[in-house]
């Protein structure tokens, strides 16, 4: 799938590109990123943000069994392009599996770290087999998300957007890779309203 600027893939585990990947195809003050779903699970909205330069890919091997997903292209916070929709399914060996029941007692019981954002989102994560939680604690109608950094790679941002509501968390894979930075936000729809500095980890 394609915009110009941008091109995100979804490959198989022996292919060049495993996975979900975002490639920068133009040198220009804009960056591609990827917004996918899986396992037809529409609560749980991922984000990967291409910070790199052109011809360069980004991306994250572990995908679901099913991967709807589209390529965009942001100017700073705001995305000014994108792509249309695409569904592939059966492509990863080991999909990750559906996870849409964790409350977020849940998420940080099985968690090794967790910080929060005036107590309406939560992010937990645990090392080795990584996997990251956004959590949204708060009747309201904003969204919870996870903002992190993996493995040190200052040019891929990695987002998840919780929008199940209150009570809900969405997770994420990362395999063997570290999480190196980390935050929980707030969002009503695209517009930031609460939001902690990144903390290492």
């Amino acid at each position: 799938m394609r915009v110009k600027g941008a091109e995100a893939c979804v490959g198989p585990d022996g292919s060049d590109r495993p996975g979900i990947t975002i490639e920068d195809t133009a040198d220009d003050h804009r960056h591609p990123a990827v917004e996918y779903y899986l396992n037809g699970y529409l609560g749980t909205k991922y984000v990967i943000h291409n910070l790199g330069r052109e011809g360069e890919v980004r991306g994250n091997r572990e995908i679901g069994k099913v991967v709807t997903f589209r390529a965009a292209l942001y100017q700073g916070g705001r995305r000014v392009k994108y792509g249309r929709w695409k569904t592939v399914r059966n492509v990863a060996k080991y999909p990750v599996k559906r996870d849409t029941r964790t409350t977020p007692a849940e998420a940080r019981a099985k968690s090794r770290t967790c910080t929060s954002t005036k107590g309406a989102a939560t992010v937990c994560f645990a090392e080795r087999k990584t996997f990251v939680y956004a959590c949204d604690t708060s009747a309201d109608e904003y969204q919870a998300r996870a903002e992190y950094f993996v493995a040190g790679d200052p040019t891929t941002r990695y987002e998840i957007h919780q929008l199940a509501g209150i009570g809900t968390c969405g997770k994420a894979e990362h395999g063997e890779l570290s999480i190196s930075m980390y935050r929980a936000s707030v969002f009503d729809q695209g517009r930031r309203k609460g939001t902690r500095l990144y903390k290492y980890n």
